[in-house]
């Protein structure tokens, strides 16, 4: 069984998560989507709200799994069972972050990492630009799958 994570904080998941975890599930007989939680890191949606928009977005979709984890992602896959790690990319200064990570990962358990380009209609999107247009009363309903449209 192939198994994958997809981990970020997802402060909201976005059109480009979206895209990204339904590619992903053609991939992999499992892909969990790992919320990381950092306790140094100020959310705008709490961790039960980010759970429940995922949820929600895959609910007709046993191959998903959403979880929440603490610490090193690798020790996460080592503990789950997990062989691949699953990321986005949209652009180049994200391939060169990224790179590093699945390079240092790499080192530290015998983990792959799986890159997918983003769609080009959703390659602008952040979850930090989503969660200003929200602080500034902007239309973000263009940028997040339909059950985090509800703030």
């Amino acid at each position: 069984m192939k198994r994958a994570i997809f981990p970020g904080s997802f402060d909201p998941i976005t059109l480009g998560h979206f895209d990204i975890i339904e590619r992903g599930i053609t991939l992999f007989d499992e892909l969990i989507i790992a919320i990381g939680i950092n306790a140094d890191k100020k959310y705008m949606f709490t961790l039960e709200e980010r759970k429940n928009f995922i949820k929600a977005c895959f609910k007709d979709n046993p191959k998903v799994k959403v979880v929440a984890y603490e610490g090193l992602t690798v020790h996460f896959c080592q503990e789950n069972n997990v062989d691949f790690i699953l990321r986005g990319l949209r652009n180049p200064s994200d391939f060169e972050f990224e790179k590093a990570i699945a390079h240092t990962n790499r080192d530290l358990a015998p983990i792959e990492t799986v890159f997918l380009l983003t769609a080009a209609s959703t390659s602008y999107i952040s979850s930090s630009i989503v969660r200003d247009v929200i602080r500034n009363n902007g239309d973000y309903t263009k940028l997040v799958p339909k059950p985090v449209r509800v703030k």
